[in-house]
């Protein structure tokens, strides 16, 4: 039986990774450190911004001290509001499905991306309040594909809810990229894959994958993990 459904963000939420590429190229272009999009999809799409950042630094072969690092985080983040204040648009179904889950199962999010970044998207969005708890790189040392951040999260949802005795074997998570699923997989959590970012072919060690989100009620979510 489903007793937890935790949420990626980035590509699963809303459509943000272009925003996230446009503002590591205004902090890496001038450091002659920059990459294209489509390296961003085949490499940096699933890391957070320490490992994006530590990638493109070793691919220019540039080093980067912890200081420098987090100077560069904090740009891009200060970056990253600037670019997000035009609107982001979320995914179709996205937003009644979380608020169809919230209230009747235990709800999170898992990502990579800074609380900073998602905090204020979920309020444009009218989600705030529906998670119950929050996993962002903030509070992990290591990125997707390492399972930390869904063990995290399992685990804050235990806590929450001690009577649900959630389990990772007993919660799904949602996810768009290969790193995402990795990291969930590895967790232990069963991982229902959507196409927004990569395609079927490329997330095919899901245990579901599907072509939106819109109209999967939780009796459908249920059914895909099955």
């Amino acid at each position: 039986m489903l007793k937890a459904v935790i949420f990626d963000f980035d590509g699963i939420i809303v459509d943000s990774e272009p925003l996230h590429y446009k503002a590591f190229q205004r902090v890496l272009e001038p450091l002659g450190a920059s990459f294209s999009w489509d390296d961003y999809i085949e490499t940096y799409m699933g890391f957070d911004d320490r490992d994006a950042f530590r990638e493109a630094f070793a691919r220019a072969g540039k080093t980067l001290d912890d200081a420098r690092l987090h100077e560069l985080i904090a740009q891009k983040a200060e970056l990253f509001q600037h670019v997000a204040a035009d609107g982001v648009t979320a995914y179709p179904g996205v937003c009644e499905l979380i608020r169809a889950i919230s209230g009747n199962l235990p709800l999170a999010i898992c990502s990579g991306a800074l609380r900073s970044d998602i905090v204020p998207i979920l309020a444009t969005l009218g989600l705030t309040g529906c998670f119950d708890c929050m996993v962002t790189a903030d509070d992990v040392p290591q990125s997707k594909p390492d399972p930390a951040s869904y063990l995290e999260a399992v685990k804050r949802l235990q806590f929450c809810f001690p009577e649900k005795m959630i389990l990772a074997e007993n919660a799904v998570a949602i996810e768009d990229t290969p790193a995402g699923i990795s990291s969930a997989k590895g967790a232990g959590l069963k991982v229902v894959a959507v196409t927004n970012s990569y395609a079927a072919t490329e997330l095919t060690t899901a245990d579901a994958v599907v072509i939106t989100l819109a109209e999967l009620g939780i009796e459908g979510l249920c059914s895909l993990i099955q």
